[in-house]
């Protein structure tokens, strides 16, 4: 019977000891008193299961000379980071898991005490060694020793989390308020709990292969976990009965400089480094080829390197630089035909610039005129920079005779490029004949949301069904302390599939200038009918609801901004569109059933308006004599006539905002001169001329009835000119067209 006992004690014993790898730690010293602490820690261990199969893998079979090699156990896959953090904690004064009992600050061994050199001791500087057959630890050399073995339940190995951390060299806390156990490295957050499988890493849960669970004060925790979550490989050498973590401490080192580095320019070092367990930085050094200011062209390798608190050093981090030779600046030159022009007549300039190193360059002209009108000398300059930011200017003199060629008015009938401006007397103008020419219509829907303009809150500024072809004109300004989008959301009411077809759309904005908005948003809407790029089609089940023509919502408007659409759609059966402006932050989807119908201003036109294509068509000749136009007048022009739908009242859409005007001049005389003319104030926005885009003017805005902008001039043959046209939101109606004979030529 004794020798069963005998047995029985030696065999627990045994399995205690191969079972123990160190949990919390303190480092041996040469009192007598570590002999008995390790006795009480092996003794003390009177539960422990089988030694656990799922960190240790079995040993590889002999490597050459017939000796073990161990086996490299890969990090969980379960450690990814995740991309949220959690919230913070308050740090408890204590770092000590609750009941647990005080732990003398560790020391490690004193040089007098001879560190053993033998394969089981000896360590890497960047490893840290638990040994599976005592309670002892190496860490640089020095020797640990754990007050809590590893132990097993149900198959899985555990260890102590402080003695694992304090080693590793992270921080630790404890949190009273949740009842966590907090691991921070670097700006990494881990989060353990007590009996729960689950842990987080910046918020994101992993689960582990068993609970967490406190043991004698002490916090366990599977060792495949905590290696995980500190990003730890680690290997188990069942030979010398030792498990060796690999520990990445240095620090590392980075830095960046311009992509492009001229000698001779300043050169900008942009250092980065870190530590992984979050250890100061505390010293730099950089090789003999760094220079804040390179002299010589030519390629240098440069290298950078941290120290931390603890005295190590990175890797070197290592750059090459090409420095080119020093940019040369452009040359400015220009010529002209002649030195002297009389008044009125055609200069012609020859741009002679240039960069001797191939580098594109920007040309600025200064007093550059077609012509002048006024005798003197004309000083004309030119300025060019190239991509690197260099400058060079060039400037002339010429000089203009007393004589007339031209008069200001017959030079830009006669030569002006499409676009230019010149002055007439604009009181004339109602005098002239009216074209004749037939109208008649396309069935496209307008719905023309311009009211409230000032939007005061969220809401829906437009409602309404609709299906075929309908227009849509938005001209909106967010007079919120909010930043706002605009959203049309397409609802299909139908008991079956409905197909959306975008066929051209011109969005402008967010601007607080409300000109410049509908200005691009019709420069845009040209843009789209050449090239076709914004067609596409959009099916939407029956029920469905989704956000449509999304230029308007790519960008918030900030307080006082404006956006403005013009767009064209094609439905095959009726679609519900509601127009709304709400919080840039919001869903519109979620936030469209809570939103109010928004009232109209009392200034400014909404409405929905059938027939809103115009197809104008002059048979008769023109230009032989001074002939007008005139649209959006609501005399020659009649507005369109429709509903809001919103209350159910009559609405005139005054200036035939969204009307799309097709107009064709059949039979254009020789020598004839058609020219944009406004008569209800500032205008500025484009036309398309024969496919081609012209903008009225070319800058700035046409302020005054004097203003005339060239649109299409005919030479020595006639033929047909057709325009389109639609007004530009934020300028003034009505509009003439004006076609006139040409001056002739001297």
């Amino acid at each position: 019977m004794d020798l069963k006992k005998l047995t029985l004690v030696a065999v627990l014993a045994v399995s205690q000891a191969a079972s123990a790898v160190p949990a919390f730690a303190e480092a041996v010293n040469n009192t007598s008193g570590n002999t008995n602490t390790v006795g009480t820690i092996v003794s003390s261990v009177t539960d422990v299961m089988p030694e656990a199969t799922d960190p240790l893998p079995p040993l590889q079979t002999e490597g050459p000379g017939g000796v073990l090699s161990p086996t490299p156990t890969p990090i969980p896959a379960a450690t990814t980071e995740p991309t949220t953090e959690p919230a913070t904690t308050t740090e408890p004064t204590s770092t000590t898991e609750p009941t647990a009992t005080p732990i003398p600050t560790a020391t490690p061994v004193t040089t007098t005490q001879p560190i053993p050199t033998d394969g089981v001791r000896a360590a890497a500087s960047n490893q840290l060694v638990l040994m599976m057959n005592s309670n002892k630890m190496y860490q640089n050399g020095v020797e640990y020793l754990a007050n809590q073995p590893m132990a097993v339940k149900n198959g899985v190995s555990y260890v102590s989390i402080r003695a694992m951390v304090e080693r590793v060299g992270v921080k630790y806390i404890y949190d009273y308020k949740t009842k966590e156990t907090i691991v921070t490295k670097g700006t990494d957050v881990m989060r353990f709990k007590t009996d729960s499988k689950i842990y987080s890493v910046n918020g994101k849960n992993v689960t582990m292969k068993g609970p967490a669970y406190q043991t004698n004060g002490t916090f366990m925790i599977p060792l495949t976990s905590i290696t995980g979550a500190l990003g730890i490989p680690y290997t188990v050498d069942n030979v010398q009965k030792r498990v060796i973590l690999t520990l990445n401490t240095k620090p590392k080192a980075s830095f960046t400089v311009p992509t492009e580095i001229y000698a001779g320019d300043p050169v900008n070092f942009v250092t980065s480094s870190s530590s992984p367990n979050g250890t100061a930085i505390v010293d730099q050094r950089w090789d003999g080829n760094k220079q804040d200011v390179y002299d010589t062209p030519g390629v240098y390798v440069v290298s950078y390197s941290v120290m931390d608190a603890n005295g190590q050093w990175s890797d070197p981090y290592s750059v090459t630089i090409n420095v080119l030779k020093p940019n040369t600046p452009p040359v400015a030159n220009f010529t002209t035909d002649k030195d002297s022009y009389k008044m009125g007549e055609m200069i012609t300039y020859s741009d002679l610039s240039s960069d001797p190193d191939g580098d594109p360059i920007e040309v600025t002209w200064t007093n550059k005129a077609e012509a002048f009108f006024t005798p003197g000398p004309a000083t004309v300059a030119i300025q060019v920079k190239d991509s690197h930011g260099a400058i060079s200017t060039f400037e002339k003199t010429i000089n203009i005779s007393d004589e007339i060629l031209y008069s200001k008015e017959d030079f830009y009938r006669l030569f002006g490029a499409p676009g230019s401006v010149f002055n007439i007397d604009g009181s004339m103008v109602p005098t002239w004949q009216k074209v004749a020419y037939n109208l008649s219509s396309e069935p496209y829907t307008l719905i023309r949301s311009n009211s409230p303009e000032t939007v005061n809150t969220e809401g829906i500024t437009y409602k309404e069904t609709s299906f075929g072809g309908t227009r849509f004109l938005v001209h909106h300004k967010n007079n919120m302390n909010i930043k706002t989008k605009v959203y049309v959301i397409a609802k299909n009411n139908n008991l079956y599939p409905t197909t959306i077809t975008t066929e051209y759309v011109g969005f402008g904005g967010p601007n607080s200038y409300p000109e410049g908005t509908g200005k691009m948003s019709v420069q845009r809407y040209w843009e789209s009918m050449q090239t076709r790029k914004d067609y596409k089609t959009t099916v939407l089940q029956p029920g469905e609801s989704v956000s449509i023509l999304t230029d308007l919502n790519k960008i918030a408007m900030k307080p006082g901004e404006i956006v403005s659409l013009q767009a064209d759609l094609f439905s095959d059966y009726p679609i519900e569109y509601n127009v709304m402006m709400i919080d840039a932050n919001k869903d519109p989807l979620t936030t469209l059933p809570t939103l109010p119908i928004l009232d109209r201003d009392g200034v400014h036109n909404r409405g929905t308006y059938a027939d809103s294509t115009r197809i104008i068509t002059v048979t008769d000749e023109v230009g032989t004599t001074p002939a007008r136009l005139l649209l959006g007048d609501n005399s020659s022009d009649l507005n369109l006539s429709g509903v809001d739908p919103m209350n159910g009242t009559e609405a005139s859409n005054a200036g035939n905002f969204g009307v799309l005007y097709k107009i064709k001049f059949e039979r254009v005389a020789p020598n004839s001169l058609i020219t944009f003319n406004p008569r209800g104030g500032n205008y500025m926005g484009p036309v398309l001329v024969n496919g081609q885009i012209v903008h009225m003017p070319t800058s700035g805005s046409l302020s005054s009835a004097e203003m005339n902008s060239v649109i299409y001039r005919t030479g020595d043959f006639g033929g047909s000119v057709e325009i389109l046209f639609t007004a530009a939101s934020g300028s003034n109606l009505p509009v003439n067209f004006l076609v006139t004979p040409l001056p002739a030529k001297k």
